[in-house]
């Protein structure tokens, strides 16, 4: 089974409820009817019945098991922004202004359906910039307890790969943090490794990357990573986890007892973690188009409930798999 059609296993066993806010879009349409179809997770679909149900068929989809909330007529909209305001008044929003937010900003209101638990985790992304997505989520619902950064990763899925957990991975940043320091670096680490282990339901093995393995070169990029690792281990010491390794040390058993004998981690990592946000998004894109890997996401995580952004170029079957990680995310 790979890794998709086991989130999506996964998903099935324990239903939540995603909210799709950008819900006029085709591909969203097309989205929530395969969702719906294959039992992935209930739907919550923002917009007027009349015209959702007519853009569906246009596109020969069904949404009739959607739950559909529009704002003119939703009952909870008062309660949603009386609370909005008291998240928010302290930056300065009147109760006037919070009721118009929600009524004219779908993805404002679907992190209230997320934070008052109506929603388990939201979708978005597909006609919405990253920004847009995310700065109403780090508002209302903020970091997860524990986290001080939001990050993303991606997995990986390479074919006829020996290495990590039979050629799956999680690389991260490769989407978010343009350069992490040392603290930010361990908190990704950590992030990742629960990713890793939610979503794969397996040990994460950890690697913090770098141009050298364990001092073999000096510089400040390569001492921001050694600090790093000296973070990760104090802040989570039953992580299996170290750094700094080049790639071929961190992942190639062989290369890995050479270059680091004895380290449980070379050569048997998992959970790449890179140095800065060039290196990891140049690092994911020519592993998927050189090796033919599939890559999941950008998936977002250290939010205090699931919430994905999509790339604006995804396909609906994208939006399916992200929404199906995105419900899995919620179930731990």
């Amino acid at each position: 089974m790979d890794f998709l059609e086991a989130v999506k296993q996964r998903a099935k066993s324990q239903l939540k409820t995603i909210v799709l806010p950008e819900s006029m879009e085709p591909r969203m349409l097309k989205a929530t009817h395969q969702i719906l179809a294959e039992g992935l997770a209930k739907i919550i679909l923002i917009g007027n019945k009349a015209e959702l149900e007519k853009a569906a068929a246009a596109e020969n989809a069904t949404i009739s098991g959607a739950t559909i909330i529009d704002p003119a007529d939703y009952a909870e909209m008062d309660s949603l922004a009386e609370k909005l305001y008291e998240l928010r008044k302290a930056k300065g929003l009147t109760l006037e202004e919070a009721k118009k937010t929600l009524a004219e900003n779908a993805i404002t209101l679907s992190n209230m359906l997320v934070k008052e638990g109506i929603a388990d985790g939201m979708v978005a992304g597909a006609i919405t910039s990253t920004a847009d997505v995310l700065r109403p989520s780090l508002q209302i619902l903020k970091t997860a307890p524990g986290v001080s950064i939001v990050s993303s990763f991606f997995v990986m899925v390479v074919p006829d790969c020996e290495y990590g957990n039979n050629g799956v991975f999680i690389f991260s940043d490769c989407g978010l943090i343009q350069n992490p320091n040392s603290e930010e670096l361990a908190a990704i680490a950590i992030s990742s490794a629960t990713s890793y282990r939610a979503l794969l339901g397996e040990e994460p093995i950890v690697a913090l990357l770098s141009h050298s393995t364990m001092g073999s070169a000096k510089h400040p990029d390569v001492t921001k990573v050694q600090e790093a690792a000296k973070i990760l281990k104090e802040k989570a010491p039953t992580l299996k986890a170290d750094g700094e390794f080049q790639l071929d040390a961190a992942i190639v058993p062989s290369i890995g007892a050479s270059k680091a004998p004895g380290n449980p981690v070379a050569g048997n990592a998992n959970v790449l973690i890179f140095p800065d946000l060039d290196s990891g998004n140049i690092a994911y894109k020519l592993v998927e188009r050189l090796a033919k890997a599939k890559a999941y996401g950008p998936v977002t995580q250290g939010i205090s409930k699931p919430v994905n952004d999509l790339s604006r170029g995804c396909s609906a079957e994208d939006i399916v798999g992200v929404t199906a990680i995105t419900a899995v995310q919620a179930q731990g």
